[in-house]
């Protein structure tokens, strides 16, 4: 008996340090600096990135979707937990859970954008469960200096442009609107577009809205705000799959995700 638990325990840290030998082999080699340089059969899940001039942030890794790679740097349903009323500070860093609703946080945007040109996907889905989408061919956010405002180029995807083009019915444009959030207004409006919402690169107040509790809005898809799901998407615009030299893998993994790190 003293014989097996002596070997379970030798195991045991065997397991831990090849743990900590990974995480320390990986930390040296360095984290992909987004989704699209992980391997392109991996799958998706949680792994870590390390943008340039970033520190290591954890992110949901979007291998299914059209093109692979994607990173995902939102995530909302209909019925969250999460109330998006956060402040300048919370968003500017980031909240949520990466497995569930989350915002990966402004300054991230600004940092990963900054580092390539990036392409993205607007995603909702409505009642019935159809996807619809809009993409854009150049999306940046600039720095907190500047108000964090949004950068998009050229449109494709279904139904109209809702972000690029003015539209006088709704709230406007978002395309190169600061972004707002209950403590720092930097819309258009007279009033505080966010502190109703949520954080949101806001004009007076908006055409389509992803970052509120219990209200998703796209125009022509969920008019009442009432779409079950939004995600926000990017990815560099042309992606060459060269992979890191580690792929940082956890030795206790079951293969679907990669090592985590306390956030």
């Amino acid at each position: 008996l003293g014989l097996q638990a002596g070997m379970s325990l030798l195991r045991g840290g065997v397991t831990l340090l090849s743990m900590v030998m990974m995480l320390l082999l990986c930390v040296s080699a360095g984290f992909p600096a987004d989704c699209s340089r992980l391997r392109k059969n991996s799958p998706s899940g949680v792994y870590v990135i390390q943008p340039a001039g970033a520190p290591p942030r954890v992110v949901w890794c979007d291998m299914d979707t059209e093109g692979k790679g994607w990173t995902v740097v939102q995530r909302n349903s209909h019925d969250t937990e999460i109330m998006w009323k956060e402040s300048w500070t919370t968003y500017k860093y980031g909240f949520g859970n990466v497995r569930a609703d989350y915002w990966l946080g402004t300054e991230y945007l600004h940092l990963l954008t900054q580092q390539n040109t990036y392409k993205v996907r607007f995603v909702v889905q409505n009642k019935s469960n159809v996807t619809h989408y809009a993409e854009y061919d150049i999306f940046s956010v600039e720095g907190e200096a500047s108000g964090y405002p949004l950068r998009l180029g050229r449109f494709s995807g279904e139904g109209e442009d809702y972000l690029t083009t003015y539209h006088t019915k709704y709230g406007g444009i978002h395309d190169n609107m600061k972004f707002s959030t209950r403590d720092k207004d930097q819309d258009q409006a007279s009033g505080n577009c966010a502190s109703s919402y949520g954080g949101w690169w806001y004009d007076k107040c908006q055409n389509i809205l992803l970052n509120a509790k219990n209200y998703i809005l796209w125009p022509g898809i969920c008019n009442s705000g009432d779409c079950k799901s939004s995600l926000i998407l990017i990815k560099p615009t042309d992606v060459s799959w060269h992979p890191p030299p580690s792929q940082c893998r956890s030795p206790a993994s079951t293969g679907s995700h990669g090592i985590h790190l306390p956030h």
